[in-house]
């Protein structure tokens, strides 16, 4: 749990203060428990508690968060909303990595390109966040590189199913210049048929601070995945048999024999200068650019996609401050532009053959923001921000019509946000927010595997209102988190898939989302010198009454009815022992109830309980290493159940079994 937002990360033991652990946020300095919005901080002793292969757990310990993997490697990411949008990949949601938005203008975020052992830290906004991170209705997401030290580490872990994960990574500091270089390599041959995993991935950070006043960085990633798709299964052959692919039926070949699966290569590059002008003035730029080689054989065709982005963010700040207020403003821009050459063949048992569509789309997405932040006698925190978001695209298709290129555009939104939080005294505050999301289709939505280009489609967008309270005792043994909101979404975007399983999307009226979230951290013990040095408890809790609005389908009126993909209620808690001579045991439970899985809610996915387990040696010493043992055990009480649904599912093929009990261990080593 973190306590305080700041510049920079600095590591903590687990057992120091919890406001020692620093995030990056808005730029600007300031107590979380003053924190005007609704975020949440993964640090890295959460993330390490974790197994290192996978980031599923680790989002889904924070409330309001629900990471799913339909299959090892295929992600869906939701902040205080549903998967609907997302078959597959991550919609509606802004993440950016240090200085620069991972998700490019077309609306799509490929986080599953990401190696664990590159997560320094996760900051999560929660609710829409529009004001100064652009285009969304979900909320925004930063992830912080780890921190520069003078270390070289490495890690080997394998486990159930022929996991084998391995990182090396390496950290130098000089007087004007540091550089890391992280790599990752991670295979598994998966639960079911048709499931197997492989990545290579490599980034590297350099920042040379050529004076006392600025420092340059840059940033790169690249990252080769790929991984089979075994797709959903019917409640009948899931009770058949779990570990099944995709059976083949009467008119459609099966998973297997069309060899489905994801192959994406990316290239990943970010250039940001920071400049402290004078004592008032500070300027950040940042410039990225990516490319994609996608390639996807599915069931009904074979599609190959190029994907390039290229972009720019930057902002000026003033802040000035006197003993009794303080202030500062922000202004700035961001604007990037992805093009997207999509062609689509028949599928001959994992070849192209017969080509069926070939389309180029262009995405641009530009916002300019304007944030003001008040702080009135270090009690009262006032924030005012907007920006105003344009979006357009353009389309060309070659075949099997030849359609010259034509340009649509969207009005411009002016999405607000007000926020406040109050020192009620040094232990409480309380905070109150109204803030504007907006989100247009993506490039995916747009021109999804139906193979038309869908101009019917607007963007998503609703006003969330919300209500929080924050506690933490003075030794900082305790802290409780909790918040109230209503969020009333407008022509929320849903998924369709016709009879031969291809998708399209429609506007379905709207969505009102009323939700709760608390999340607590105790100390019961804390830097002792005994048998038992610390022990800590976590709990998180959501809940989510969600429900259509004026959503008809056809003839069939959904309104009222439960949103598809949501759980109404999850509980997830852990308590962790740090025992003398850095042994330490770590048990999480996570209880999530039954999830409506198609609009009709005729269809529900059981709810289930998810224990996992992780032991281990700290800092064993041997000459001048430190070395760490551990071992693991995931879904202790193998439960039957999937960890991603197919909603909306064309003939009743809802489920993706996720693994049964399965276990890990492996070593690291830091020098």
């Amino acid at each position: 749990m973190v306590l305080t937002v700041a510049a920079q990360i600095s590591q903590t033991d687990s057992t120091k203060n919890l406001n020692e652990v620093v995030i990056k946020g808005y730029y600007n300095a300031v107590p979380l428990l003053r924190s005007v919005s609704a975020v949440s901080l993964v640090d890295s002793n959460l993330i390490r508690n974790q197994q290192n292969n996978s980031p599923v757990s680790i989002f889904n310990t924070v409330p309001g968060v629900r990471m799913e993997e339909r299959s090892p490697g295929s992600y869906r990411l939701s902040l205080r909303g549903s998967l609907l949008r997302s078959p597959f990949g991550i919609r509606n949601i802004k993440i950016y990595i240090d200085d620069f938005p991972l998700t490019d203008a077309g609306g799509n975020t490929y986080l599953n390109l990401l190696d664990v052992a590159s997560l320094g830290s996760i900051e999560i906004y929660k609710g829409p966040e529009a004001s100064i991170f652009g285009a969304n209705t979900g909320g925004a997401i930063l992830i912080n590189s780890p921190d520069n030290q003078n270390k070289i580490e490495a890690s080997i872990s394998g486990g159930s199913y022929g996991l084998f994960h391995q990182t090396a990574n390496i950290q130098r500091s000089f007087k004007n210049y540091s550089f890391s270089v992280t790599q990752g390599y991670q295979k598994s041959d998966g639960y079911r048929q048709n499931s197997a995993t492989d990545r290579k991935y490599f980034q590297t950070t350099q920042q040379w601070n050529y004076n006392p006043s600025g420092f340059l960085k840059a940033f790169i990633f690249y990252s080769d995945l790929a991984y089979k798709t075994p797709g959903g299964l019917t409640s009948v052959q899931l009770a058949q048999d779990p570990k099944l692919a995709r059976p083949a039926t009467p008119t459609i070949p099966g998973a297997i024999t069309q060899q489905a699966a994801i192959y994406n290569k990316t290239i990943f590059a970010g250039l940001s200068n920071t400049y402290q002008i004078d004592k008032n003035f500070r300027h950040v730029i940042a410039l990225f650019t990516s490319y994609t080689d996608f390639k996807n054989p599915f069931i009904t065709n074979y599609e190959k996609r190029n994907e390039s982005t290229l972009g720019l963010r930057t902002f000026l700040e003033f802040s000035q401050s006197n003993e009794n207020f303080k202030w500062n403003v922000q202004g700035g821009l961001e604007s990037s532009g992805t093009r997207t050459q999509v062609k689509n063949f028949n599928n001959n048992a994992g070849n192209p053959s017969a080509m069926l569509a070939y389309d180029d789309l262009k995405a641009n997405q530009d916002f300019a923001f304007l944030r003001l932040n008040f702080d009135i006698s270090s009690k009262l925190l006032v924030e005012m921000a907007s920006s105003i978001n344009f979006f357009n695209y353009q389309y060309e298709s070659f075949f099997p019509v030849v359609i010259a290129a034509q340009e649509r555009k969207f009005t411009a939104q002016l999405m607000p946000k007000i926020a406040l939080s109050y020192l009620l005294n040094p232990e409480i505050s309380v905070r109150a927010s109204v803030s504007k999301g907006y989100s247009p289709p993506t490039l995916a939505e747009i021109r999804s595997s139906d193979n038309n280009i869908n101009n019917s489609l607007q963007a998503e967008k609703g006003w969330n209102y919300e209500f929080g309270l924050r506690y933490k005792t003075k030794n900082n043994r305790f802290y409780a988190n909790g918040n109230i909101f209503q969020y009333e979404l407008k022509d929320a975007i849903v998924r369709r898939l016709n009879a031969n399983d291809t998708e399209y999307f429609i506007n379905a009226g709207g969505t009102r989302q009323k939700g709760i979230e608390t999340e607590a951290a105790l100390w019961l013990i804390q830097n002792q010198n005994g048998f038992l040095n610390g022990l800590q408890l976590r709990s998180s809790y959501t809940y989510s009454h969600y429900r259509f609005e004026n959503f008809i389908s056809g003839s069939v009126n959904y309104s009222g009815n439960k949103l598809t993909g949501v759980p109404e209620n999850v509980l997830v808690s852990s308590i962790e022992f740090l025992f003398k001579k850095e042994f330490y045991l770590f048990w999480q439970h996570n209880y999530t109830s039954t999830i409506p899985l198609n609009d009709a809610n005729t269809v529900y996915a059981k709810r289930y309980n998810l224990i996992e387990a992780k032991a281990g040696l700290r800092n064993l010493k041997i000459g001048k290493a430190k070395l760490e043992i551990f071992s693991g055990i995931n879904n202790l009480l193998n439960e039957n159940y999937s960890l991603g649904n197919d909603l909306n599912a064309a003939n009743n093929r809802y489920f993706n079994p996720a693994a049964g009990r399965n276990y890990y261990a492996g070593i690291s080593a830091k020098l």
